[in-house]
């Protein structure tokens, strides 16, 4: 086993692909691939599996790619620390549930590492998907939430991945409406105020499931609903049909400009955000700082 081999397992994950990958690196298909089967026998696992789209991580070839992470980045710390060589690229990425706040924060990330060389990666996904970067290390940490309603499932789900959740903060549910809707001056509103309005929400895809809804009461009937794929589709039919979202209440006017009120839901339910991470992986130092941002913008929210 060698550290050239342990690179190229880590960009074979990273693009799922040994075709793509052996470009990225500047070597013949074969070569990596012979490589890859080289390094799989002398370990005795078989670390990706093959399909017609391309390659992914065994269950083996997931724990093995952490120790393989852990061993490079290591690495090029020891090198930086006493060959002199330039500082190594920081490397960072997040999955998340669609918060402005993380945009926030990873904007703030960008900004005080702007002149180094980094990789950062921000995804705004479906919650089974935030959940299965995390566990197979694609991003270091997931952004989502739990709620009276969810909690028990999103627990035993994370339990069984190795996977833990540690809270960030804990918010009482709001409405997202546009400026102009007719809601908006009230102190708060009630779920049966909101039947006239079309409710939207986020599709969670082919695992949807209620226990993975962004939104909170998605069980309760509805006669008007839109499902959309993205944050700036849903802010935009918020305005153009005077609908409504329920979400944690914190907005961000820098990302989303002034169109959009927030307005407390008169509620049973909490929405507690937190971040996801794996056990068997330590937290590197990118990751602590962009919490440090992340903690810092709430906190500033909350003041305010």
């Amino acid at each position: 086993m060698t550290l050239q081999q342990l690179k190229y397992i880590i960009e074979i994950a990273e693009t799922g692909s040994i075709t793509m990958a052996a470009q990225r690196l500047f070597i013949a298909q074969p070569s990596l691939s012979k490589s890859v089967a080289e390094l799989e026998k002398e370990m005795g696992i078989t670390i990706f599996n093959r399909s017609n789209r391309g390659v992914y991580l065994s269950e083996d070839g997931t724990k093995f790619l952490s120790y393989a992470r852990q061993i490079v980045e290591q690495t090029e710390l020891l090198e930086n620390e006493y060959k002199s060589a330039p500082p190594p690229r920081s490397v960072f990425a997040v999955s998340s549930q669609h918060y402005a706040f993380v945009v926030n924060a990873f904007v703030e990330l960008v900004r005080e590492y702007g002149k180094d060389k980094y990789d950062f990666t921000l995804r705004e996904l479906k919650t089974s998907e935030i959940i299965e970067d995390v566990r197979t290390h694609r991003s270091d940490i997931g952004i989502l939430y739990l709620s009276n309603f969810n909690r028990e499932v999103i627990h035993h789900i994370l339990q069984s991945e190795e996977m833990q959740f540690v809270s960030l903060f804990t918010a009482r549910p709001h409405v997202f409406v546009s400026k102009q809707n007719p809601l908006v001056g009230r102190e708060k509103v009630t779920l049966d105020e909101l039947n006239d309005y079309p409710r939207l929400t986020y599709d969670q895809g082919v695992k949807n499931s209620f226990y993975f809804a962004e939104e909170l009461h998605i069980t309760r009937e509805s006669p008007k609903n839109i499902v959309v794929s993205d944050r700036a589709t849903l802010f935009n039919l918020l305005i153009g049909l005077d609908g409504y979202t329920i979400s944690s209440g914190v907005l961000s006017s820098d990302l989303n400009g002034d169109n959009i009120v927030s307005i407390p839901l008169e509620s049973d339910e909490i929405m507690e955000i937190g971040y996801i991470l794996t056990n068997d992986r330590p937290m590197n130092h990118m990751t602590r700082i962009y919490l440090e941002h992340l903690r810092r913008y709430i906190e500033n929210y909350s003041n305010s």
